[in-house]
């Protein structure tokens, strides 16, 4: 299973768990930094096993074969690639054959106009002053407007389907804030 943008490996850690002793995980990511915070972290005794390996490299270019992995996930990062529909070829491209990608993300879907302004509230007022406080506001002051700018529901459909998925279906979480986009090759 591939993890991409796995950042500091949480989900990869959670399919260590999935695929068992006998799978392979592979926790990939641009950021060396957060690599290093991933390969730091103590497995804990939910399960995991040793069978994560962190790699570093660009989404938008695996140094994988066509048609390696059964599974894919990607956790908040085809918000922030430069090239989604590459992105998404490319997730395509190392999965086999009937093999699914599962895409979490931040998201706009909610139509509550208060559950819209608490994201904004606690983006604005919370998260970027305490990010700023601590020296790195300019990697939180963008998170609104991504979020804002990242396609949802039918669009985001759209895209994975035409860039190497035969299915793809968008799922709404967490009140709108979040999405889930799962896609099968």
């Amino acid at each position: 299973m591939l993890d991409s943008c796995c950042g500091s490996g949480d989900i990869a850690r959670i399919a260590s768990s999935v695929v068992g002793r006998k799978g392979r995980v592979v926790g990939y990511d641009f950021s060396e930094n957060m690599l290093a915070y991933a390969r730091e972290r103590k497995m804990t005794a939910m399960g995991e096993y040793d069978n994560v390996e962190w790699v570093q490299g660009d989404a938008l270019s695996y140094p994988y074969a066509d048609g390696t992995f059964d599974a894919a996930t990607m956790g908040y990062g085809l918000r922030n690639v430069s090239d989604r529909e590459l992105a998404l070829r490319e997730l395509s491209r190392v999965l086999k054959r009937g093999g699914v990608a599962a895409i979490l993300d931040f998201a706009n879907t909610s139509d509550n106009p208060a559950v819209d302004g608490v994201q904004r509230f606690l983006l604005e007022r919370v998260v970027v002053p305490y990010a700023e406080s601590q020296g790195v506001g300019d990697q939180y002051r963008y998170l609104r407007p991504s979020i804002e700018g990242y396609p949802t529901g039918e669009a985001l459909e759209g895209l994975a389907r035409g860039n190497g998925f035969r299915e793809a279906v968008f799922y709404s979480i967490g009140f709108g804030l979040m999405g889930v986009l799962v896609c099968k090759k």
